[in-house]
């Protein structure tokens, strides 16, 4: 009797029935929300790594001395960017040094609009040092309203992504900052985090 082996697609098709009857689920790693803005010598694989670390029990003995905004601290609706700054715990002054900033970074449009298309970056350098990731939560948010990572010890908004927060005026926003040492795109240290976090809010001009 003669019998033919069975074809590629028809295997295939056997194993995705009997991995579904199982009940196997395709494992979904990617980031749910947008890219941050990125300044000093941040970069999308430095991101990546704290995404994968994110979910740690939270770990607030490392975290950063945020200097500004002060907790409640107003602004006026229409007011200038601010800049926001914070240094590091006692334990990390000796390597804790500010990175070199780079010349540019992402704009509130640029990040909004890689939403919809991400922009093709060529890989950098593996990062080594201390990474700092500024996220602003509105109410009952998942995402980040407006994020930036960078190596810096301060940030200032750009005046779309300040404009963009000022629109939510008729709420507190919460500002989370979370810090990590990394090597070579390794999260070695952290990831730390302010607890409880700051709350700033907006007034009439």
């Amino acid at each position: 009797m003669n019998m033919k082996a069975p074809s590629l697609a028809a295997l295939a098709t056997t194993l995705a029935l009997a991995a579904s009857a199982c009940g196997e689920q395709p494992i979904d790693t990617e980031p749910t929300c947008a890219e941050p803005i990125y300044a000093g010598k941040a970069t999308d694989e430095a991101w990546h790594a704290l995404v994968d670390v994110r979910d740690k029990p939270l770990d607030a003995s490392g975290a950063v001395y945020l200097t500004s905004p002060t907790e409640g601290q107003e602004y006026a609706v229409g007011s200038p960017p601010p800049t926001w700054e914070w240094s590091l715990p006692v334990s990390s002054l000796p390597r804790g040094l500010p990175a070199t900033p780079r010349a540019t970074s992402r704009s509130f449009t640029t990040w909004l609009g890689e939403l919809l298309l991400p922009s093709a970056r060529a890989h950098l350098p593996p990062y080594t040092g201390e990474i700092y990731w500024v996220e602003v939560f509105a109410p009952g948010s998942t995402c980040p309203v407006a994020q930036v990572l960078t190596s810096e010890l301060k940030w200032q908004p750009d005046t779309d992504t300040w404009a963009a927060l000022g629109q939510r005026a008729d709420s507190a926003l919460t500002v989370q900052v979370t810090r990590a040492y990394l090597l070579q795109n390794r999260v070695t240290e952290g990831p730390y985090r302010l607890d409880p976090p700051r709350t700033i809010r907006w007034s009439a001009p």
